[in-house]
């Protein structure tokens, strides 16, 4: 049986979710490989955020509250980084609204349907 037929059409948020966490996981390692290492931040961004893409994949209850520790550590992230470089790189600009919006739309989602979360 193919993953398509396993998902259901209301499967298809909490996978969407899953792999924006995936994708902001790999972002965050990438980052840390890249950069001075000094970043633990960063780091600890990408544990939380590959833990919740799995509790979403599998429809964990503890995944609504590790989704709300990594709203707030996405919020006070971006608000940092904007404070620091608004106006003067446009692309990190852009992508840090654009990581704070999804991230936001992700959390209101999974906490719009935490009936369907299993313990």
């Amino acid at each position: 049986m193919g993953l398509k037929s396993k998902l259901k059409i209301e499967d298809r948020g909490f996978l969407a979710a899953s792999i924006f966490h995936v994708a902001v996981a790999v972002a965050c390692f990438t980052i840390l490989a890249t950069v001075d290492f000094g970043l633990i931040h960063i780091g600890l961004l990408g544990i939380i955020s590959l833990a919740t893409a799995y509790g979403l994949f599998k429809r964990r209850l503890w995944a609504l509250w590790s989704i709300f520790v990594l709203a707030f550590m996405a919020t006070v992230l971006v608000i940092s980084t904007f404070y620091y470089t608004l106006g003067s790189d446009i692309l990190v600009d852009l992508t840090m609204a654009a990581y704070l919006t999804l991230t936001w739309i992700f959390t209101a989602y999974t906490a719009s349907k935490k009936r369907e979360l299993e313990f």
